[in-house]
């Protein structure tokens, strides 16, 4: 009962600092003047009323976090964020049920950018902004943004960390105290996408569109503030500004700060994620560009390279920006870039699928197999980066494998039972779990999710949960050992 009073003053104080975050919007409601004020700052009051509220009830009750009591929080962390975010929504946009305003705020934070919102365009500017700023909060993660402060308020951070933080390689750490971590990690952030907003702004978007875009793409989130997505612009400059710093989110922010801090880009090269995910992404552009191309899709190589790059490293990154409606291409092209959306991000991105960690570590512990069958007793060490992977790790990533894979069957055929088609629900539960945003068919570029029945969409938020905290920090609540003491 302890741990459980522990982790609700805990999420007392979560619930404070997410009531600040409505600042912004609070801002643009003024500039703008659009009508939502007071629908902002009802939703912050209602935060930091119920946040401290929750606080003062279990102030006895703190205590540093054990790994137990940090898988349950950083759970229920993110879902009772997604709860309180979609007041302004409910307030603002009154036929909105509270089933697609969670769907959208759930995409927003876990940076999925799968939108049930139509009219976007119209949307009241304040509205827009919130859903591109909870895309950025949670890019980096909201729980590890709050490791950063909670410290302060008498909560330790260092088991949230290690439940939230993506990649399979959670032990690492940059700094020696976890809050340095997460300050550093956010400083990086904050600077890639402060030079994103001035970027886009210099390619012609207006302040608005490029900080809304920025904030998306850093978090490869993929909101847009137009029903059109980045097609709405037209414009080669903005695709390939987007295109440069969708690259950059997909790298581990890890070796960026190290880059920042020794001032070299020789870090990069020493980064085999980074290296593999590059060549990979790239060369299946070169490769797209070129099928349809001879496909006929475009008539000439230079269109169809310009929206093959966009488009398949929008996808394989796990943006999910669209500039024209692939779903159209052969059928060929838009599997290629749902394939590589689950292999491609870094860990430590902002990215979501199985990782390149684990995509490079899976494939060269086949090889290892392959030659222990020609040498039995042959020591063959699983290297990457030049440092040999524990057996541990590549047993966890095994597993990890395995559980992702029985997740996206078990989500896709709830879809099918529920009367959706074999490729939207394929490609929808994909997109979930990959925090990746437009599927295919029915949630293609061209559409959205609107269409889906309310069962469709809750159990694809869950895909976007389950997929954002990488399965085992969710399934781990689910099995009688957690509930021992």
């Amino acid at each position: 009962m302890h741990g459980l009073l522990a982790v609700g003053n805990a999420l007392g104080s979560m619930l404070v600092v997410f009531g600040l975050t409505y600042l912004l919007p609070i801002l643009a409601a003024l500039v703008y003047d659009d009508g939502t004020l007071r629908h902002f700052l009802d939703a912050m009051a209602a935060n930091i009323g119920l946040g401290a509220i929750l606080w003062i009830i279990t102030r006895g009750h703190r205590a540093d976090l054990s790994a137990r009591d940090g898988y349950l929080l950083v759970t229920l962390g993110w879902v009772l964020m997604a709860a309180a975010a979609t007041i302004p929504l409910l307030l603002s946009l009154p036929e909105m049920t509270f089933t697609d305003a969670f769907f959208e705020t759930m995409s927003g934070l876990t940076t999925t950018g799968a939108t049930v919102m139509v009219n976007l365009d119209t949307l009241p500017e304040a509205i827009n902004l919130w859903r591109h700023a909870l895309q950025w909060y949670g890019g980096m993660g909201i729980i590890v943004l709050a490791v950063a402060i909670l410290p302060l308020l008498g909560v330790g951070g260092r088991q949230l960390y290690k439940a939230e933080t993506p990649g399979p390689l959670k032990e690492s750490k940059l700094t020696p105290r976890i809050a340095d971590t997460a300050k550093s990690l956010w400083l990086v952030y904050a600077a890639i996408t402060a030079m994103a907003i001035l970027a886009l702004w210099l390619a012609g978007m207006s302040w608005l569109d490029a900080i809304s875009h920025a904030f998306s793409a850093m978090a490869l989130g993929g909101f847009s503030t137009h029903d059109a997505s980045v097609g709405y612009f037209n414009s080669p400059a903005i695709e390939l500004v987007l295109t440069v710093f969708m690259l950059v989110a997909a790298m581990n922010f890890a070796t960026h700060f190290i880059a920042i801090r020794k001032r070299s880009i020789r870090v990069y090269l020493h980064d085999g994620e980074a290296f593999a995910m590059l060549a990979l992404v790239l060369g299946s552009c070169l490769a797209i560009a070129i099928y349809l191309w001879r496909a006929g899709v475009y008539p000439e190589f230079w269109t169809a390279l310009r929206h093959a790059t966009f488009n398949v490293v929008s996808i394989a990154t796990d943006c999910g920006y669209a500039s024209v409606d692939f779903d159209k291409w052969p059928i060929l092209a838009p599997l290629w870039m749902l394939f590589l959306s689950c292999v491609c991000c870094s860990s430590g991105s902002t990215g979501g699928g199985i990782k390149m960690f684990r995509t490079i570590a899976l494939f060269r512990q086949a090889g290892r197999e392959m030659v222990r069958l020609l040498h039995p007793n042959a020591i063959v060490p699983v290297r990457i980066g030049g440092t040999a992977v524990p057996n541990n790790v590549i047993y966890a990533i095994l597993a990890f494998i395995h559980v992702y894979t029985t997740t996206l069957i078990t989500l896709t055929f709830m879809l099918v039972a529920s009367g959706l088609d074999f490729m939207s629900a394929f490609s929808a539960v994909i997109a979930s779990i990959n925090n990746m945003g437009p599927g295919l068919n029915r949630v293609g570029p061209a559409t959205n999710y609107a269409g889906l029945s309310d069962f469709q969409t809750w159990v694809l938020a869950i895909g976007m949960l389950l997929g954002r905290l990488e399965l085992f920090t969710v399934f781990v609540l689910f099995t009688p050992a957690f509930w021992r003491r």
